[in-house]
């Protein structure tokens, strides 16, 4: 199995959807411990990823992901725009110049995604972020494709130790962002990035996992 550029696109349309379907929630999630703007910030911007996918259909899985970094950069307020804008561009940076995405590629996609959140963020396990969820579900990601597993099935279990990762966020005290400034206060929310994080990797294993068949 490989993942092609309609297929990325169609996972972008996907993640989309499922914001748009959740973005009370998400919202709701940030006013417990933020500016309460996350579910709507994103909304915008990836209303405004679609927007452009007509234009980018002709173009590489790099030049895709990279485009949608920089419009939800331009698009998303807050710390959404600049952290999930460097994710797209820095997957697509390794995607570069690619038409199809095996196993291995979206590893190496995934693992540039992580580290540029992570250095962009200045963000560590622990610290209430979206790195709780991305960074275990990289992890799985690896694991599953060094036991020879299938693309789709590594892609459940990524998506599963992401789901893991944004329920562990419940407890944590906040170090990083708006959330931070509660201090203790923060403890027994979950993370608004983290969940988003989780509807991310959901949307990439439910509509690539179609087409291993």
């Amino acid at each position: 199995m490989t993942v092609l550029r309609d297929d990325v696109i169609a996972w972008i349309q996907a993640f989309a959807a499922f914001i748009a379907e959740n973005k009370d929630y998400l919202t709701q999630l940030d006013s417990d411990i933020g500016d309460g703007d996350h579910g709507t910030n994103m909304d915008r911007g990836f209303q405004a990823v679609c927007a452009k996918i007509p234009q980018l259909a002709d173009k590489d899985i790099g030049s895709i992901l990279k485009a949608v970094g920089m419009t939800l950069v331009s698009t998303v307020g807050g710390a959404s725009g600049p952290l999930y804008g460097t994710f797209f561009l820095q997957a697509g940076s390794a995607a570069s110049g690619k038409l199809e995405l095996s196993l291995g590629d979206w590893v190496a996609a995934l693992q540039a995604g992580v580290d540029g959140v992570i250095m962009r963020g200045k963000a560590n396990p622990g610290d209430k972020t979206m790195v709780d969820a991305l960074g275990p579900a990289l992890q799985a990601l690896k694991d599953s494709a060094a036991r020879g597993s299938g693309f789709a099935d590594s892609l459940r279990e990524s998506a599963d130790a992401c789901e893991r990762g944004m329920t562990a966020t419940i407890p944590l005290v906040a170090r990083k962002g708006r959330a931070s400034y509660l201090g203790e206060r923060s403890a027994g929310h979950q993370d608004p990035g983290a969940t988003s994080s989780h509807l991310l990797l959901r949307a990439a294993a439910e509509t690539w996992a179609r087409q291993e068949n």
